[in-house]
């Protein structure tokens, strides 16, 4: 018999991050809740990567996951845009890191190869397939849509990452 495992899927980004959770109960996958954690350019990044990490550790402590898995940073061509998001990723994994939760992390590609079946899908497709792959999933964006992918991306590879099943 197959236990139920939590996965927290979190999509980082300093203006918006997008976060899903996700119930996996042997190949079965069941939507939970998502959303995003917005943040105003306007303030200074100190206090925006404080509140990311209070919304964080708000959304550990409500919905407990079991592994949480994070996308890996997509190097663009502007070197401040890169630090910024490599600041908010960093938050992501450093959240459920003190909870004492396993992180796992995915490149972009691996999340399309994943969800889609390939690794240069469109973000329509990503989201096509989520809401095939999660029937009853409900999110409101581009963000929230990634971050389920993300979730679906480690329960297909937990045990070739080393998750405990």
């Amino acid at each position: 018999m197959s236990h139920l495992i939590r996965i927290l899927g979190i999509d980082p980004g300093l203006t918006t991050t997008g976060w899903a959770l996700i119930d996996v109960t042997g190949y079965h996958l069941s939507p939970l809740n998502s959303g995003v954690i917005r943040s105003s350019p306007s303030l200074p990044l100190a206090k925006r990567l404080g509140d990311l990490y209070d919304e964080l550790q708000t959304i550990l402590e409500k919905y407990a996951p079991h592994e949480v898995a994070v996308e890996e940073t997509f190097v663009n061509q502007n070197p401040a845009s890169a630090l910024k998001l490599g600041h908010a990723r960093g938050i992501a994994l450093a959240a459920p890191a003190r909870w004492g939760l396993p992180v796992f992390e995915y490149a972009p590609n691996t999340i399309k190869k994943a969800v889609v079946g390939v690794g240069h899908a469109e973000k329509q497709q990503v989201q096509h397939m989520v809401s095939i792959l999660l029937s009853g999933a409900k999110y409101k964006n581009a963000d929230e849509a990634d971050a389920y992918a993300i979730a679906i991306c480690h329960a297909h590879n937990r045990s070739a990452k080393g998750a405990v099943a």
